[in-house]
């Protein structure tokens, strides 16, 4: 596996994308291109597309929309892989790593989706809280899993999303520790982010989510959690995931946990998002 060069390096979007298309950038993307909005990626057929779409805005703490791109019409029906908010970018090739699943079981990973990609996929881009960790690092709020070059933690919790059609199932969160003097302004800063999950779900005891221990996260790396820090629970963009295993479709594609799509927007657009 190639390397993934430090999160600390400064890169805007465009350059970020043409080091994970060519292959140089492979690992999570926390850190990467600062200042800049990340999403989830989820692509499935067109015929539950609708049910999808549904689901997300039943369920917009977990699953903002920030993107939707349907096929083609025309004579010929094609793919559509350039969203809006990356004009020049490709999503079968401009992420680190997907995930394939296959009757709702996770069946490998692949850093290029094209030969997978069909003409009758739809892909949808959730906000992700990758968006919102530099604003915390500007605030003095230290993010555990940059500091130690790791992919965020993430759990499945005992709290149930709305179903929509064939898409139900548990909320995740990631979980980041913050001092405890800090966790109201960590709150402050991320709730206007509502395009990208906004202010937390969950502070303190994680057995309240039906969390059983914090060292063994369900995706992505556990971290240290240290003296006087409180594990602050958001909402994630892998709720996606777990409602895409419920519902075992034949065949989708998304992100790796922590393997975003960067964009070409800003941060602060999405603050206050409805």
């Amino acid at each position: 596996m190639v390397a993934r060069p430090g999160a600390q390096s400064a890169r805007d979007p465009h350059q970020m994308r043409q080091l994970i298309r060519e292959g140089r950038w492979t690992g999570p993307t926390a850190g990467a291109a600062p200042g800049y909005a990340q999403a989830n990626l989820v692509v499935i057929p067109k015929e539950h597309a609708f049910d999808f779409l549904l689901f997300a805005q039943r369920n917009p703490k977990a699953c903002p929309v920030i993107d939707v791109l349907e096929p083609r019409r025309g004579p010929v029906a094609a793919p559509a892989t350039e969203p809006a908010v990356a004009p020049g970018a490709d999503l079968r090739t401009d992420l680190p790593r997907y995930r394939i699943y296959r009757d709702g079981e996770p069946a490998g990973e692949v850093t290029d989706a094209t030969p997978l990609w069909r003409d009758d996929m739809v892909a949808f881009l959730l906000g992700c809280s990758f968006t919102f960790e530099n604003a915390l690092l500007k605030a003095g709020v230290p993010v555990r899993h940059i500091e130690e070059g790791r992919n965020v933690p993430m759990y499945v919790t005992n709290r149930q999303c709305r179903p929509a059609g064939v898409f139900a199932g548990p909320m995740v969160v990631s979980m980041r520790p913050v001092p405890a003097d800090l966790v109201a302004k960590a709150t402050a800063v991320t709730a206007p982010h509502t395009g990208a999950h906004g202010a937390p779900v969950h502070a303190g005891d994680p057995a309240e989510l039906g969390i059983s221990d914090l060292t063994r996260p369900d995706f992505g790396d556990a971290v240290t959690i240290r003296a006087g820090e409180v594990p602050v629970f958001w909402a994630c963009g892998v709720t996606s995931q777990a409602a895409l295993m419920g519902a075992r479709l034949p065949f989708a594609i998304t992100h790796a946990p922590g393997h975003m799509f960067i964009t070409d927007l800003r941060d602060e657009d999405l603050r206050n998002q409805t």
